[in-house]
């Protein structure tokens, strides 16, 4: 992982395709040699992302591999750092809230030029005397239900372990801590961006 520089490397990134696409992100911005890196998330819907949380980690990312997953059902998705849960979207359409479960998405990962906006707000440019950037991954495993067309996934959700409809009582208390200790931007928490009317499901997410 480069230092001094406004790249954008993916950890995670399923995305269906088209000007409608659904995304759910999980990537680390760019960053200058000595500040934290910042692991950014967000969810796409329909086209629509302003879902974006950040978060610093407990532990340098640049120094050794670790573990980020994602956990993607028809009730939840929860981001996940070394088995921590670190956020979770509920499926809150009852409420009217969009959710992506009507396309399927493919897995990619890469590393792209973000300094328009990755770094300290795009103030920080690319130092391309650094290149080549590398991103390395290792043991990556996905688990999935395969899409082939309409219906083809509706026997996935019954007797497979991803079909959680919430956190364990364990994993709430995870959430919290990563919650209170490194979460650095919550769209929920951003009053003057949405004018003080917040999202709907801003009242049902953790807090």
């Amino acid at each position: 992982m480069a230092r001094n520089c406004s790249l954008r490397s993916p950890i995670i990134l399923l995305s269906s395709t088209g000007e409608g696409h659904d995304e759910i992100d999980m990537e680390f911005l760019g960053n200058v040699s000595g500040e934290p890196y910042i692991l950014h998330t967000n969810i796409y819907v329909n086209g629509s992302a302003d879902k974006e949380q950040q978060f610093y980690l407990w532990f340098d990312p640049a120094a050794d591999f670790h573990n980020y997953s994602l956990l993607w059902n028809p009730q939840q998705i929860a981001i996940f750092v070394d088995g921590l849960p670190i956020r979770v979207f509920a499926n809150n359409e009852n409420i009217g809230v969009p959710y992506p479960n009507e396309q399927a998405m493919r897995v990619f990962s890469s590393i792209w030029n973000g300094d328009q906006w990755a770094t300290q707000g795009g103030r920080v440019k690319i130092d391309w005397s650094y290149s080549p950037f590398v991103a390395s991954y290792m043991n990556f495993n996905t688990d999935v239900c395969e899409w082939n067309g309409n219906g083809s996934t509706s026997q996935c959700w019954a007797t497979n372990w991803w079909n959680q409809n919430s956190l364990n009582y364990a994993q709430q208390g995870q959430l919290q801590w990563v919650r209170s200790n490194y979460l650095i931007y919550d769209y929920c928490k951003d009053y003057a961006r949405f004018n003080y009317q917040l999202p709907a499901e801003c009242s049902q997410q953790p807090q």
